[in-house]
This record gives C-alpha cells, structure tokens and sequence, in this order.
C-alpha cells in the first residue's frame, strides 16, 4: 500500500461499497457531509485508514482548530481524510471515506485510493455531494446523476442529467479512473433550494441515503435524520409565511418544478419581481432561528 496511507486494521470485507464525501467540493446545505455523519454513525463505522495529511493538505487553508479553555490551549483539531469501514442495515459492508478534498498530489491520492478499491474487492463507488437550484423546499428532493460510464449512465434512470462545464473536484477523478478500471462509478448529487443553500438541509442528505439504497442496495437507520427533516421543514414553512414576497418566490418555483419533468435540470433563472436574494432569506432563517431558540438555549 502507498506510503500516503496508514492502516489501522484491516478488516475482512464482502464487496464492499466505497462511499466517499470529502470537504472542499460542492455541497451545499451540507448534505453530503451530513449524510456522511449519519452514515458513520448508522453503520458503527471504524476507522481502519488515514491519509498523510501533511503531504495532502495546505493547513494555511486549512487550518487545525485550536481549542481554548480560560488562555490555556486544551487541545488541535488537525482536518484530515480518513477511510472507515462498517455494515448497513441488512448486514452489507461498507466503507466510507471523508475528510478533506486533497490540496495537493491528487494524482498520487487518486491512485492510492483505486489500491484501496482493488484491495477491498470493491463492487461499487459512490461520491456524494449537492448543489444550489431553483426549486423550492415544498417540494421532494431531487437527484441528479453523473458519471463517466456510458453502460452506466444508459442503465441508470430516473435522475436529473445536467450538461454544462464546471471545474472539478477530486470526486470526478476518480469517477474516471475507476470506471477504467471496470469499477461501476458514479455521483450522487442533491439540488438544495437556492435560499438556503447556506444552511444545513437534512433533507438533503436523507433523499443521498435514499439514493443510496436505489443505485447501490444499501439501507440505513434514518430516523434521527428523518426527525431532522419535519423540524426543518416546519421551520420553513412558517418562516416563509409570515413574508408575502416569500410565499410567492416559492409559489413561482412549485409551479416551475410541477411544470418541468422530474428528471429534467431546470437552469433558467426565473423573473419573479423584486424579491429577496437567497442570501436576504438565509439571513432571515438564521435570525428567525435564533428568536426560536432563544438566549438560554444552546
């Protein structure tokens, strides 16, 4: 094994499928990272891996987090990437990779991580990650599809399909050469409601966990995440009541997303007046929180 990895353990696995999610790419609403945090949490996942940090990381960028108690230093934080393994629901392995997108030698990460899948026998990889759209929170969430396999993308139906060039993150290269390598690859993207595409979405990440089961037969313990899910909507809904010019930004997008096909990519921006920017409305969210929560609450 390359020297960027360091073993833990080295469990024996079944065809395992490898889930990746890393930092520094795009999610928004953070719901692949969230749906990571479920998944480590629903399997009882083990970390059995860890990439050399030093070599992969720019910590100017990404700096550890120092923690302070009183002027006295308790403790870093240092970010990394690191690979667990666990089992879902029904008794299948997986395993799980996270952390922080490599800054530096992707070819040399890229590599790495295909020794990992030929060591592992993987029988599928999956990456993880979201996006802005105009599509309102009313509404299930969709998902949309990429990868870099003919066979696979002419299999798969049922998900948006986009077309546009955009730079890509790590995820794609490995898509890539996976796929080379006769792996079944490909991404798993949410579309987050514009207007708060800043702020966590749990729904989001438990329509990924769906899509999960749908592309790769996989089952998860969801209902903390489920609960998530009604709180955040309920949040919503009466966040947006009380501002007409809300209610009906998200009238005009229900009637663009009813009006358009469920798999179809909707990229025109619509002409609704003069209402508030996704960041006026995420602002508002959060402000609107903090009144719910109130000052004794953490």
């Amino acid at each position: 094994m390359t020297e960027l990895v360091e073993y833990h353990e080295h469990p024996e696995l079944t065809d395992p499928v490898l889930i990746v999610s890393l930092e520094g790419w795009i999610d928004a609403g953070v719901a692949a990272a969230s749906a990571m945090v479920s998944l480590i949490r629903s399997t009882s996942a083990a970390n059995i891996a860890s990439f050399d940090a030093d070599r992969l990381l720019d910590h100017r960028a990404r700096r550890p987090i120092m923690h302070l108690v009183n002027g006295l230093i308790t403790g870093l934080d240092w970010p990394g990437t690191e690979l667990h393994a666990g089992v879902d629901s029904n008794g299948r392995d997986v395993l799980l990779l996270h952390g922080a997108e490599p800054d530096f030698e992707w070819s040399a990460f890229t590599g790495a991580v295909l020794e990992l899948i030929e060591d592992y026998e993987c029988s599928r990889v999956v990456y993880l990650g979201a996006y802005p759209a105009p599509v309102p929170h009313t509404r299930p969430v969709n998902l949309a599809l990429t990868t870099s396999s003919v066979e696979l993308s002419e299999q798969l139906r049922g998900y948006v399909r986009g077309s546009l060039d955009v730079p890509a993150g790590i995820h794609t290269v490995l898509d890539v050469e996976a796929n080379k390598m006769g792996v079944p690859t490909l991404g798993l993207w949410a579309q987050i409601p514009h207007y708060i595409s800043s702020m966590p979405y749990p729904a989001a990440s438990l329509a990924l966990l769906e899509g999960l089961h749908d592309l790769a037969d996989l089952s998860f313990d969801v209902k903390e995440l489920a609960g998530e899910v009604a709180e955040t909507r309920d949040r919503l809904d009466r966040l947006v009541a009380e501002n007409p010019e809300h209610l009906e930004m998200v009238r005009q997008l229900e009637n663009v997303v009813d009006t358009a096909g469920p798999t179809d990519e909707i990229q025109t921006p619509l002409t609704i007046g003069e209402i508030p920017s996704g960041d006026e409305l995420a602002e508002e969210f959060q402000r609107f929180l903090e009144r719910e929560q109130g000052p004794d609450e953490d």
